[in-house]
């Protein structure tokens, strides 16, 4: 940092201050991120506000994008905001009374033990409509019906079954329950959240939005959800997400079967630079990092949106974003 610099930043308030070196510390590493072709922007929230954002290879932070599987981590909002409303009993609400119309003929005993919790947490022990499996669930006439004829690999409540239809049958709980779209429900619960805003959303044959894929959102909108969560679930003065339930969306109930990280209620935990991590991640790299409060060190998150039809685990490119984010909480 230059000397004008220097003096700039003294005379602004303390909290000014802070934020205007961190800009300057951010921008030679937001400079090194052109080099991830992949990469479409990147947005950071620190203590209160935006402090960078930044597009690349002509995109920019506002342009729409999907987020393939970071929408889980809005689909687990959406339920613990629905538990507080008095929608739902709560995680251990089994979920075979509220789908009993779209239960198969002769159900697995099993099913009536499989929790709103344990969709969440991928731990529904139905064999996984993702991966391999995720075109023809698609391409089934009802999703919700096929997802749960789906035959089970493990009782409920073992390890993780990464499942998109898992968050797909939250997504049309909600719906039952409340009697409204999901996107009805996050345009109206999220509302109050600055910045927040889906501009597209895939819906299954039966007009059920897809819980857990194909919705789009800016880098910066997804930014203003993860900043809802940095900030202890308050937005525009008012409680939006309660406390409670993002404590217990963090709390590791398995563990992932791709980087043996935890997992909790649609959220990776992890650690970086020595400090807690929570993150959702989608294919092709979109990521939304929120690194809660610790100590005197101000929560922080990171918003990054890349090309969604390119892999991002077996590539690397997911470890390079993780290491662009360990970067970036260091000089935030």
């Amino acid at each position: 940092m230059n000397r004008r610099a220097l003096l700039l930043t003294a005379s602004l308030s303390p909290l000014l201050a802070a934020s205007a070196l961190a800009q300057a510390r951010l921008s030679p590493i937001l400079d090194d991120a052109e080099r991830l072709e992949n990469l479409r922007a990147i947005a950071v929230w620190r203590g209160g506000g935006e402090i960078a954002a930044r597009g690349y290879h002509g995109f920019t932070p506002d342009s729409p994008t999907n987020i393939k599987s970071a929408s889980k981590s809005i689909i687990s909002a959406l339920a613990g905001i629905a538990i507080d409303k008095g929608e739902l009993d709560g995680p251990d609400q089994p979920i075979a009374p509220i789908l009993r119309d779209a239960l198969p003929a002769d159900p697995d005993p099993r099913l009536a033990r499989v929790t709103l919790g344990n969709l969440l947490s991928m731990q529904a022990g139905l064999e996984r409509q993702s991966g391999a499996n995720y075109g023809a669930w698609v391409s089934s006439r009802n999703w919700v019906r096929a997802a749960l004829a789906a035959p089970f690999t493990q009782d409920p409540g073992g390890r993780m079954q990464y499942s998109t239809a898992s968050t797909h049958l939250v997504s049309a709980i909600l719906t039952r329950v409340t009697g409204r779209s999901t996107l009805d429900l996050a345009r109206d619960w999220l509302g109050a959240v600055p910045g927040f805003r889906i501009t597209g959303w895939e819906r299954d044959p039966q007009g059920i939005y897809l819980g857990g894929n194909q919705m789009a959102m800016s880098t910066r909108s997804l930014l203003a959800f993860g900043a809802l969560y940095a900030d202890g679930g308050r937005a525009g003065g008012q409680q939006v997400v309660p406390q409670g339930w993002i404590a217990e969306s963090w709390r590791p109930r398995t563990a992932s079967i791709f980087s043996g990280q935890g997992y909790g209620y649609g959220w990776f935990i992890g650690q970086a630079s020595g400090r807690p991590v929570r993150y959702g991640w989608g294919y092709g790299g979109q990521m939304i990092y929120v690194f809660p409060a610790a100590g005197r060190q101000p929560a922080v998150a990171v918003a990054v949106t890349s090309d969604p039809d390119q892999p991002s685990a077996r590539t690397g490119y997911r470890n390079d974003l993780h290491l662009l984010a360990d970067r970036i909480v260091q000089a935030a």
